[in-house]
């Protein structure tokens, strides 16, 4: 998680990806049903990284539950995003919910499946993305 926080606020996009497995599914709040491996999830991220310009983002974690075997850990959390200006100033931000499967690869765990949620409006059919 703290790789994950650190790659996000840099936008390196290599250090952000060294964290999923090549075969990962992603199922993501944004725009796509879902991403079937780490190639089609890396063009998604980079257009993410690229479109911030210089503002950075800073993300936060929040009722981080983790549940480990030997070969699989599942992590769920409330998780939020909040871009920061070049000048330091908090500009928006959002929150959704986030699971991770991961699996031990390559002497370290990689995520093998993300899936980031958020509730929908009943009544204007549109996400939540504040608690």
């Amino acid at each position: 998680m703290d790789a994950y926080k650190a790659a996000v606020f840099a936008k390196d996009v290599d250090a952000f990806m060294g964290l999923y497995a090549q075969d990962v599914r992603v199922f993501d709040l944004w725009s796509t049903w879902s991403y079937d491996s780490a190639e089609a999830w890396r063009g998604t991220v980079a257009g993410w990284f690229d479109s911030l310009g210089t503002a950075q983002v800073a993300v936060g974690w929040d009722t981080v539950q983790i549940t480990m075997a030997d070969d699989v850990a599942v992590a769920h959390a409330f998780i939020s995003y909040a871009d920061v200006s070049a000048t330091g100033e908090g500009q928006r931000a959002i929150e959704n919910r986030l699971t991770w499967v991961l699996k031990p690869q390559g002497g370290g765990w990689k995520i093998i499946h993300e899936h980031t949620s958020a509730p929908v409006d009943g009544e204007s059919m549109k996400p939540i993305l504040q608690r």
